[in-house]
């Protein structure tokens, strides 16, 4: 531990130095903040400051709190741990822990907000997730970094400074889960990681950002227009698993194979990240036909990096019985459609859903 200590020295000393200046939040009372770590590179720890390779989530909590000078100036804050994976290792064991302890700790009057640290890789999908299944409207705000605890010039302590920040500001209320990435601050809905390693990997490309932070102090200039938390029509209070739903990656010269074998496998859905504007080849739209024949729900989105995939545009989806996935990528469309399938939905209001969150 002093040798870790050591190694989060430099990082913090770093960051010591940005952070003179401080929040300028007026309040009487300092804010009760919790954070819950999962994991991650935020909490990654390498050999050497500047090696490629690390091993994710090999830093508690408390010691990635302590390495972040003058946040205790924030908010009076509480650590627990969650979980210690890599976020390629999130499963919906973990989240459906994490969205129940958020609920558990948001009906108290006292907690002011919630930060969860969390791998990059699928933060996006879990942010989400809790956008659609936490019942509050006090903050809760995701984190991450892109370079372990230990590198030379950690990302991760000021990204955590700033999420406390965001967590302990009332105007971050009533905005559903929003992600705190390098002073950009995003809303769950909209944002994707667009880089394998770059530190500005996080872009809201369709809606842009809710706002930036800056050493504790915020700016916001967009309040998500879809339903989320408290307009949120899903409750996972005594859910312990999900439906399993597949993502199928569209192709030149797609084979049917995939397709059958996930209705073979007991998916209850498929999404499919299809070219363009949701289109797969003849063979994946005949196979996709027969799953929605055997009560597997079909939803077309796309491969494509940005834009919409629209209904009845190049598919007759009314004809065929699928579901456009609107602004949502592949692994949003199948978080939500994991959701929606804890209930019966008619195709029209699954459709629905998807235009509504």
């Amino acid at each position: 531990m002093k040798a870790l200590t050591r190694m989060l020295a430099p990082a913090a000393l770093a960051a010591a130095a940005l952070l003179v200046s401080g929040p300028s939040l007026a309040q009487d009372k300092k804010p009760n903040i919790t954070i819950l770590a999962t994991g991650g590179t935020i909490a990654g720890a390498a050999a050497t400051g500047t090696q490629s390779g690390y091993s994710s989530g090999a830093v508690g909590i408390d010691t990635m709190i302590a390495a972040v000078p003058g946040i205790e100036k924030l908010a009076t804050i509480k650590g627990e741990q969650v979980s210690s994976v890599g976020s390629q290792d999130m499963s919906f064991d973990i989240l459906l822990k994490v969205a129940k302890r958020c609920n558990e700790l948001l009906a108290s009057p006292g907690v002011d907000g919630i930060v969860i640290t969390h791998g990059t890789d699928t933060l996006e999908e879990s942010a989400f997730f809790l956008n659609l299944v936490v019942k509050s409207d006090k903050p809760v705000v995701m984190v991450g970094s892109m370079r372990p605890s230990t590198a030379v010039s950690a990302d991760g302590p000021l990204n955590l400074y700033n999420a406390v920040g965001v967590a302990r500001d009332p105007n971050a209320r009533g905005r559903g889960v929003l992600v705190l990435m390098n002073d950009w601050i995003h809303g769950a809905h909209s944002l994707t990681k667009t880089s394998t390693t770059a530190v500005q990997t996080f872009m809201s490309p369709l809606r842009g950002l809710v706002g930036t932070a800056a050493y504790g102090n915020n700016d916001f200039y967009n309040n998500p227009p879809w339903k989320h938390t408290t307009g949120s029509e899903f409750d996972v209070t005594g859910v312990t698993a999900l439906p399993r739903v597949d993502i199928v990656f569209a192709y030149v010269d797609m084979p049917a194979d995939a397709i059958d074998a996930a209705v073979a496998n007991g998916a209850k859905g498929i999404v499919i990240a299809g070219v363009g504007n949701g289109n797969m080849n003849k063979a994946s739209v005949d196979a996709a036909e027969r799953a929605v024949k055997k009560g597997v729900v079909v939803v077309r989105s796309s491969r494509v990096a940005t834009g919409s995939v629209g209904r009845n545009i190049e598919l007759d989806d009314d004809k065929l019985g699928f579901i456009a996935s609107d602004e949502l990528n592949p692994q949003k469309s199948r978080i939500l459609l994991a959701l929606a399938l804890l209930k019966p939905h008619d195709p029209a209001a699954l459709q629905k859903l998807f235009y509504t969150y």
